[in-house]
């Protein structure tokens, strides 16, 4: 005579029970007592929807809803008074029939509701969160109130791209999304009439349903943003700042903005090294290498207009804003020079350095981020060259210019005086800029441009003769050079300094063997001054 209800199942999680007034979801079994069945949701492979409490249901399934929880099953026995009377459905349900229920709920939204949002993880750094036309990347898990998946960003491997506010998204999903920091994790009720409504989407979603989507944020830009630049570390001292032009050599890390790591310079132990503000790279990072100093640490954020646009390249998706973190390690500009700073010059500075002098001395070469290159220090002997002659790089030879013994300078080489693009394989990095700590310690004064060996005094008049010392008009090689060697040896005469005696006396030997037969003649053999006077004359 009275309604019973029997719980057969209730979820442990409960937090929200059906009241008059809801709209409801339901699968049902309907049967006589005796078992038979008289009709069945299942077999029409939809859901019965319909509001509780507004007389749309017989009496007794209105109030037996009442209180049931999403997943809950309930067992429901309605008599004939609270069911289809002393009438029943003709054909259908006998008069002052008893009517067993078996119910199972799937859905529960009130006209009233509004998006829910429950955030259940959250950055602890948020410098941003989501506002109307933001463009988010995003993945998630879509299901029903019951849990049923019905959709995943993860299962296609892609997120979900979109504008936020403007109506590409379901009403309730531009709600939902708002607010949102890059990493938080939220999940998002939508009722129906957020979502698809009485009609569904036509394929997975049916008519009325409420949705849940399980969401975390992984990307966020505006197309009005610009770059934003982090400085994390700024050098003390700071020169020289970076222009459109300069060609840097820098490290990096590439990651999204939710920190997946895409790329980086370090991981193939090279800096990437290019021209700033020439178009060489992203337009994002053209603008923000710029104004940077040597040893300079910044954070580069790129929205994706100015990175790798709607396409992406790579492990790079489309859409994608840009996270660079990045190390100055140095620059310079093709049109630079050699920097020369004097840190010491001797109060007796008379004897400069010049082109052909000998020189000795110490050196530490470093690269401008302050890395050891080497050091003559370490291995416990000067660096001797004769200078302008071709044994060091041409910003060393014009860094040594005109400088006296006991000087101490640093010389600051642009690659392109330096090792150039190729670098020395496994000492000097390709591009880059060269300081060497400089004190020179010894200074022999060369001769003059063009000569290898000179005179101290008057030249004998009878040279020729003196050198033949067999008389038989011919000079060979061992004869010039046992001659030569004597000249220096006594004072009379000079080398080049710096250079090897033999090959400098059979140069000598060879400009006077003019036929290169092995032997000088009185005929062939002339001095420098008459070479010149000869030529003069000629012209």
């Amino acid at each position: 005579a009275e309604l019973g209800v029997e719980r057969r199942f209730v979820p442990e999680s409960c937090p929200r029970a059906v009241r008059p007034g809801d709209f409801v979801r339901y699968h049902y079994l309907g049967a006589f007592p005796d078992g038979t069945r008289f009709d069945s949701s299942y077999d029409r492979g939809s859901t019965f929807n319909v509001f509780v409490g507004k007389g749309q249901l017989i009496a007794g399934m209105d109030q037996a809803l009442v209180g049931m929880c999403v997943n809950e099953r309930r067992f429901v026995k309605i008599p004939p008074k609270l069911a289809y009377g002393s009438e029943g459905v003709p054909g259908v349900i006998p008069p002052n029939a008893v009517l067993h229920f078996d119910v199972l709920l799937i859905d529960l939204w009130n006209s009233e509701d509004e998006v829910q949002v429950q955030t259940y993880f959250k950055p602890e750094k948020c410098p941003r969160t989501v506002q109307v036309s933001d463009f988010v990347r995003y993945h998630y898990n879509g299901t029903f109130l019951d849990g049923t998946l019905f959709d995943s960003s993860h299962n296609r491997m892609r997120t979900y791209d979109t504008y936020v506010g403007i109506g590409w998204l379901i009403p309730g999903m531009d709600q939902g999304l708002l607010g949102m920091c890059v990493g938080e994790k939220r999940i998002i009720t939508i009722p129906p009439f957020l979502a698809y409504g009485e009609d569904g989407d036509g394929k997975e979603i049916p008519g009325q349903a409420s949705l849940v989507f399980d969401v975390v944020l992984l990307d966020l830009h505006n197309p009005k943003d610009g770059i934003a630049i982090e400085n994390q570390l700024v050098p003390e001292s700071c020169e020289r700042r970076s222009q459109t032009g300069d060609f840097l050599r820098y490290h990096y890390n590439g990651t999204l903005l939710d920190g997946t790591l895409f790329d980086s310079s370090y991981s193939r132990n090279h800096t990437y090294d290019t021209y700033v503000g020439k178009g060489y790279v992203i337009a994002g990072m053209d603008e923000g290498l710029l104004g940077v100093c040597t040893g300079e640490k910044r954070r580069i954020i790129i929205p994706p207009h100015l990175g790798y646009g709607e396409e992406g390249r790579g492990k790079i998706p489309g859409s994608a804003v840009l996270v660079f973190d990045i190390h100055v390690v140095d620059f310079h500009n093709p049109s630079d020079s050699v920097s020369i700073t004097v840190h010491y010059k001797p109060s007796n500075c008379t004897v400069l350095s010049k082109k052909g002098d000998y020189l000795k001395y110490h050196y530490n070469a470093s690269l401008l981020d302050g890395t050891l290159l080497d050091s003559t220090h370490s291995l416990g002997k000067t660096y001797n060259i004769v200078l302008g002659s071709g044994q060091v790089v041409l910003g060393m030879d014009m860094g040594l210019q005109d400088m006296c013994v006991g000087e101490r300078r640093t010389v600051i080489i642009p690659p392109h005086l330096g090792y150039g693009e190729d670098g020395v394989e496994g000492e000097v990095p390709g591009s880059a800029v060269l300081v060497f700590d400089i004190e020179l310690l010894e200074l022999v004064s060369g001769l003059p441009e063009g000569y290898m060996f000179v005179w101290n005094g008057e030249v004998s008049p009878n040279l020729f003769e003196e050198i033949d010392q067999n008389h038989d008009g011919e000079v060979l090689l061992e004869e010039f050079s046992e001659y030569i060697q004597t000249q220096v040896d006594t004072g009379k005469g000079k080398l080049a300094p710096g250079f090897d005696f033999e090959k400098i006396v059979k140069n000598m030997f060879t400009n006077q063997d003019r036929d290169g037969n092995g032997k000088v003649t009185a005929e062939e053999f002339k001095l420098k001054d008459q070479e010149a006077k000869e030529e003069h004359d000629e012209l």
